[in-house]
């Protein structure tokens, strides 16, 4: 607790250069990264980030030292170049767009990596540290870093809010956005930028290799909690600072432990837990509402069997046995008798001896149902031009999902009738 207590107090200077750094550049990277997974361009992310070091390498050999902001520009334009050639092979050659991101990805790091190489052998005593920028290491930021992390920032965010609507729009429907006369090309070169810039704030903590998890995770992650852009753009941030936080505050309990791997670690730990279990949208969520949706069919279909039997003695209150239903349809008996105590305990059914037989709300609800398939069956057959004998399964299945509006405005259009196709009365 006290080093909880310590570490959000800031007081070591080293804590507040190393947790600021890594919200800022956690936030940017996660930021630019939505609009990167909603335009199906995740792997571009990793080839930037991987392209940069050969700029930086370049810029300690053009300056002799580490100088933090020029290294970053030399990144920039590495990154940026290789986006660009990118784009050019994809448009230019036969080779398609992943395979054009994998060999550009491949020579711009293993050519970083053999500058680097050629950097350690120099004898240049500025050198030590640099391999950092391939994993990371957030412990060295200093205050000068949060400086030009802010800058960047800061023109992350600017640019960000000032497209966000030509950007969304670009996203989700590229055609439509040049039908309004959006300069798509523009917007693309623009997100392309942004990206590189996103990726360059990063890299000193989190290094090149892992950057493109910060890109990419939390903006996957925040797609399961919801589907307004907006939104998906603020959980996005929020793991990513949270992330970021918890790199830090990791690394700060236990000095041994890299800080830019861990917020990997920590973001893609939100990223599974948000695909199991986010609502809606995760698997478990889906999977309950499956089997939900399942059980409400088999209950469904279990009182049409009473409805049916009904129709054939005009008896709807008689109790049947479990045999009686089964003849009607093929079942699973165990399913049945499932189905059969659910209903019972919903006060659908009321059970005797053995043998069920329909309550007054269960009646109503079978005659819905019913109701329901046969409205359908005749719409089928009367506006889409489907014979009557194939109209029984598409009617299975919608009749359970058809909401009162759509039920009313079916029997409007469909003027009230009394019979479905195959002359058997419509209950009303």
């Amino acid at each position: 607790m006290q080093n909880l207590i310590d570490f959000i107090s800031f007081s070591d200077p080293n804590v507040r250069y190393v947790v600021l750094g890594n919200v800022l550049l956690a936030a940017s990277a996660a930021m630019v990264g939505a609009f990167i997974l909603l335009q199906k361009k995740a792997l571009v992310g990793d080839a930037v980030s991987h392209a940069v070091l050969p700029g930086v390498c370049a810029a300690f050999l053009f300056s002799g030292s580490k100088n933090t902001a020029l290294m970053l520009i030399g990144a920039f334009v590495s990154g940026w170049l290789a986006l660009i050639t990118i784009d050019y092979i994809a448009a230019k050659s036969k080779i398609k767009k992943d395979a054009a991101i994998g060999l550009v990805l491949s020579v711009f790091f293993g050519t970083g990596m053999v500058m680097m190489t050629y950097i350690q052998q120099s004898g240049n005593a500025a050198q030590s540290g640099l391999d950092h920028f391939i994993f990371g290491n957030a412990a060295t930021l200093v205050g000068a870093d949060l400086v030009v992390f802010s800058i960047l920032a800061a023109v992350l965010l600017l640019a960000v809010g000032v497209f966000f609507k030509a950007f969304a729009l670009v996203a989700f429907d590229k055609p439509y956005a040049e039908a309004l006369g959006y300069p798509v090309r523009r917007l693309d070169l623009l997100l392309t930028s942004l990206t590189v810039l996103a990726v360059v704030t990063g890299i000193t903590a989190v290094g090149v290799v892992l950057m493109a998890a910060m890109l990419v995770t939390p903006a996957a992650a925040a797609r399961y909690w919801t589907d307004n852009i907006r939104r998906m753009v603020g959980i996005a941030v929020a793991f990513g600072v949270f992330a970021g936080l918890s790199g830090a505050y990791i690394s700060y309990v236990a000095p041994a432990m890299p800080t830019g791997p861990w917020m990997v670690v920590v973001s893609s730990a939100i990223a599974f837990f948000s695909f199991f279990f986010a609502p809606r949208k995760g698997i478990v969520p889906r999977m309950y509402m499956q089997r939900k949706n399942q059980r409400v069919i088999v209950e469904e279909n279990t009182l049409k069997m009473f409805y049916h039997l009904g129709e054939r003695n005009s008896h709807f209150d008689g109790m049947r046995s479990l045999d009686e239903l089964a003849s009607t349809r093929e079942v699973n008996k165990a399913l049945l008798k499932t189905a059969l105590r659910r209903l019972v305990a919903k006060g659908l059914l009321a059970s005797r001896d053995g043998q069920w037989a329909l309550t007054d709300a269960g009646h109503q609800k079978a005659m819905r149902v019913v109701r329901l398939h046969r409205l359908w069956e005749l719409y089928l057959t009367k506006y889409m031009d489907i014979a009557s004998d194939h109209v029984h399964d598409d009617a299975e299945t919608i009749e359970h999902i058809l909401t009162p509006e759509l039920e009313r405005e079916l029997e409007h259009q469909l003027g009230y009738p009394d019979k479905d196709p195959h002359d058997t009365e419509i209950p009303k």
